[in-house]
C-alpha cells in the first residue's frame, strides 16, 4: 500500500465509525458518541488535506469521501429523531433532500449523460450546519450545553438551508437536463 492511499483508508475508517456513533447514541452514551463523532469529523479534513495537499486524489477517494460525510450525516439525523433529539419534520427534510438528489442524479445520469459531483456554495454551508446542529444536539444530551435557543435556532437555519439547497440542485441540474435533452439537439 502506498502513501496515496491513505486518504482513502481515512474516508473508510469515518464510514466504519458510523455504527459506532449511532449505536452510542442508541445507548444513550452521548460522552462517547461525542467523541467518535469529532474524530470522524476530523477525519474529514484530514483526508482532504492530505488529498489536496500532495494531490492524492483518486477515483476511489471521490467516492468514499462524500459517501462517509452522508453516512454520518443522515445516520446521526435518523438516530438524533429515533431517540427523540431532533423534531420529525427535520429529519424528514433532510433525509428528503438526500433522496431527491440521489434519484435525480441516477434519473440524470441514466437519461442524460454522467454526473460530475459539483457541490454548491449553499450545500457546503448547510452542510457545516448540519454537521454543527449533530454537535450542539450532543452536548446538549450530555449536559455541556444549556441553549436551547441556540439549537432551536440552527435547526431552522438547517431546515432553510437543506430546502435552499435541494431547490438550488433540482433548478442547476433540471435546467441542465433541459439544455442537453437529445431531442432538443435535433431541432
Amino acid at each position: 500500500m502506498s502513501l496515496r492511499q491513505l486518504p482513502n483508508l481515512i474516508s473508510l475508517l469515518r464510514i466504519l465509525l458510523v455504527a459506532p456513533v449511532v449505536w452510542s447514541l442508541l445507548q444513550g452514551a452521548y460522552t462517547t458518541a461525542l467523541i467518535l463523532f469529532l474524530i470522524a469529523g476530523l477525519s474529514d479534513g484530514l483526508d482532504g488535506y492530505l488529498a489536496r495537499r500532495y494531490q492524492w486524489i483518486t477515483r476511489l477517494g471521490g467516492f468514499l469521501d462524500p459517501l462517509g460525510d452522508k453516512l454520518l450525516v443522515v445516520c446521526g439525523y435518523l438516530t438524533l429523531g429515533w431517540i427523540g433529539a431532533l423534531p420529525s419534520w427535520l429529519v424528514g427534510t433532510v433525509i428528503a433532500r438526500d433522496g431527491i438528489i440521489v434519484l435525480g442524479t441516477l434519473v440524470y445520469r441514466w437519461l442524460i449523460a454522467s454526473v460530475t459531483a459539483q457541490p454548491l456554495l449553499i450545500s457546503k454551508l448547510n452542510t457545516g450546519l448540519q454537521i454543527g446542529l449533530v454537535l450542539l444536539v450532543i452536548l446538549s444530551l450530555i449536559g455541556w450545553l444549556d441553549q436551547p435557543m441556540l439549537v432551536n435556532g440552527l435547526m431552522y437555519g438547517v431546515f432553510v438551508t437543506t430546502v435552499m439547497s435541494g431547490v438550488s440542485y433540482v433548478a442547476l441540474w433540471g435546467y441542465r437536463a433541459w439544455q442537453q435533452w437529445p431531442t432538443r439537439r435535433q431541432t
